[in-house]
């Protein structure tokens, strides 16, 4: 769900970007229909996930989660590190943000014609309602929970549930992203380095 992480952490490479963006519409041996360095974007996400979910900062922060959303912590918690790269005055302006979005847009649009329908489908409701650029508001965010909730088979609360514990505890999820993104940063680094 951390789009908008998983396109940063592409570092501008359009085919990296947009095997990041498709990855989770592609099951199992599906990737191997794709070109190798868009093969590369899918591994990189799946490596990306794991290790966000491993990282210190990540544990900390779905505990702040945990009590009001269950095991739906991660996912709310993907949605809140948009939120907070997106408002990294250290890696985007307002106006950088704009650009970089549009730029992960058209190199998706693109690669569109072979990509998962089902990731064309919802790449269109991205682009069209600007959601890379969007997760700086708040109000995003509280869309994008209740997106989650809809699609959610076991989380009935609304969204402003995970919302408020967002509001509640903003400083101390703003200090576990801080901790996380430049790990992960190096991390994806290292790893596309290695891939190469």
């Amino acid at each position: 769900m951390n789009y908008l992480a998983h396109a940063y952490l592409s570092f501008h490479d359009p085919d990296i970007t947009t095997g990041q963006l498709i990855a989770d519409f592609v099951k199992g041996k599906q990737s191997e229909a794709y070109p190798a360095p868009i093969r590369k974007g899918i591994i990189l996400h799946r490596a990306l996930d794991e290790y966000t979910d491993s990282h210190p900062a990540s544990r900390t922060a779905r505990d702040i989660f945990r009590p009001a959303t269950g095991l739906y912590g991660g996912v709310f918690l993907d949605i809140v590190y948009d939120h907070f790269l997106a408002n990294d005055p250290e890696r985007f302006s307002l106006p950088e943000l704009a650009r970089f979005s549009e730029a992960t847009y058209l190199a998706v649009e693109e690669r569109l014609p072979i990509l998962p329908p089902a990731f064309r489908q919802m790449f269109s409701f991205m682009r069209t309602h600007n959601w890379l650029y969007h997760y700086h508001e708040r109000d995003s965010i509280l869309r994008s929970f209740g997106g989650i909730i809809r699609r959610a088979k076991y989380f009935s609360q609304p969204a402003a549930v995970p919302y408020t514990v967002l509001t509640e505890n903003y400083k101390e999820l703003r200090d576990c992203y801080n901790t996380f993104i430049p790990d992960a940063e190096n991390f994806m680094k290292s790893l596309t380095n290695e891939l190469s």
